[in-house]
């Protein structure tokens, strides 16, 4: 079987520029969309990520605003910066860099953004909205992950997708994604028997667990479409590497498409953040918001 090997790279530029476009329409109309990132501590890490968000933001024409605080603040403190962008209008998009300090709750952090502010997608509202089918701010990695499916396959309908993984970030919600495409959706965990026979059965494997090359060729039905989300960081052959959650060699040769890690996933998270601050944009302006997924 010739293997579709999934480029993100390419996805996401393709996202991108639609977001492009959308951003020079609002800016005509009177509307400069805005992200504001707040960063706290040191984690080299986090500070990498905040500078790729920003500079993908310059490129489409987002206004960013940087708010880095040091690791030992209060949480009242970080409180009181968000309810100041709350109440900003020309901030339309809150993010605040995970993981935090210790002493910061990062629960009562992500209640505190206003959910129309909310571009990662995580705050009650939009994750109950999100599974009642509303158009609301949903998480960027997992409509990223709808996205892909739908450029490969097209018409999800109908479809079988096995989940590994029941996180709130990534599981729970890219099974309520696909369960709005009318997928037959099974969630597989660390409870669940005989995880392989269960993936088996799937026309659609999306991996997001945190095992570096747990799914092996035995869990793939010849002809499936496999999605890792996993990036794990592992020492081989001496040299460092990052590997995904999928046996990428293994599982190649039976597969019809599948995406590499790295430049699978990883690519639209921060496409979909850009989405999500123009779609932030319109609805704190009373525009009319495209559905959270596109095709």
């Amino acid at each position: 079987m010739n293997a579709k090997r999934i480029d993100g790279v390419a996805a996401a530029t393709r996202v991108l520029q639609t977001v492009r476009q959308d951003v020079a329409e609002l800016t005509q109309s009177g509307v400069q969309p805005c992200l504001a990132v707040v960063l706290v501590g040191d984690d080299p890490a986090s500070h990498v990520y905040v500078r790729n968000k920003v500079q993908r933001a310059a490129e489409v024409g987002i206004r960013s605003l940087e708010h880095r605080l040091p690791t030992d603040i209060d949480a009242r403190e970080l409180l009181s910066l968000i309810n100041t962008l709350n109440a900003d209008p020309t901030v339309h998009g809150i993010l605040v860099q995970m993981p935090l300090p210790p002493q910061i709750d990062e629960a009562s952090v992500i209640q505190a953004i206003r959910p129309e502010k909310d571009v990662d997608g995580f705050h009650r509202e939009n994750v109950g909205g999100l599974v009642l089918g509303q158009n609301v701010l949903t998480p960027c990695t997992p409509t990223g992950c709808l996205y892909l499916l739908e450029q490969v396959l097209g018409e999800l309908s109908g479809k079988h997708a096995v989940v590994i993984g029941r996180s709130n970030i990534v599981g729970k919600p890219v099974a309520s994604l696909l369960l709005q495409a009318h997928c037959s959706v099974t969630l597989v965990h660390s409870r669940s028997k005989d995880a392989a026979a269960l993936c088996r059965q799937a026309d659609i494997v999306i991996a997001a667990v945190g095992r570096p090359r747990m799914v092996n060729a035995e869990w793939i039905k010849p002809g499936a479409v496999v999605i890792d989300v996993g990036i794990n960081r592992i020492e081989e052959n001496g040299r460092s590497r990052l590997v995904g959650d999928v046996d990428y060699d293994a599982v190649l040769p039976q597969v019809s498409a599948i995406t590499p890690v790295p430049g699978g996933v990883g690519p639209m998270t921060i496409a979909f953040l850009m989405r999500n601050t123009v779609r932030a944009a319109r609805l704190q302006n009373s525009l009319p918001v495209q559905p959270a997924a596109i095709r």
